[in-house]
């Protein structure tokens, strides 16, 4: 099992920027693909990006490619979600979660999540 403890999040313009950092403890964090999901009030929960453990590869939903960036570090056991050019709608608790294997889009796929950080964007 992998503890996961994101930070970063906050209340911001649209345009601007926010970095997410989610730190990982327990189980060997290079092991683990690690994924960011969001979930807004009254929607289901949905996949914003995933990173596979060496971060030669990753993932982006539509919604948020070419404006968010996925990156980690092994050796912080930490990894990141750089978000510029925030919209309204990318308004949400935003949660960082861990899997074994290979990155998948699905939320319940991941075994284990932290507890969330809320991110606000103003119009």
């Amino acid at each position: 099992q992998v503890q996961l403890v994101e930070s970063g999040g906050g209340l911001v313009q649209a345009g601007a920027s926010l970095r997410l950092s989610c730190a990982a403890s327990g189980r060997t964090f290079s092991n683990y693909v690690m994924g960011w999901f969001r979930q807004a009030p009254g929607k289901q929960r949905e996949f914003v990006a995933g990173i596979r453990w060496s971060g030669a590869s990753t993932y982006y939903a539509d919604s948020v490619k070419g404006r968010f960036t996925i990156s980690r570090d092994n050796r912080k056991n930490t990894v990141y979600l750089q978000m510029n050019s925030l919209k309204p709608e990318d308004t949400a608790v935003y949660y960082c979660a861990a899997k074994l294997g290979n990155v998948r889009y699905v939320s319940v796929e991941y075994s284990d999540w932290g507890q969330g950080t809320q991110v606000t964007v103003s119009s």
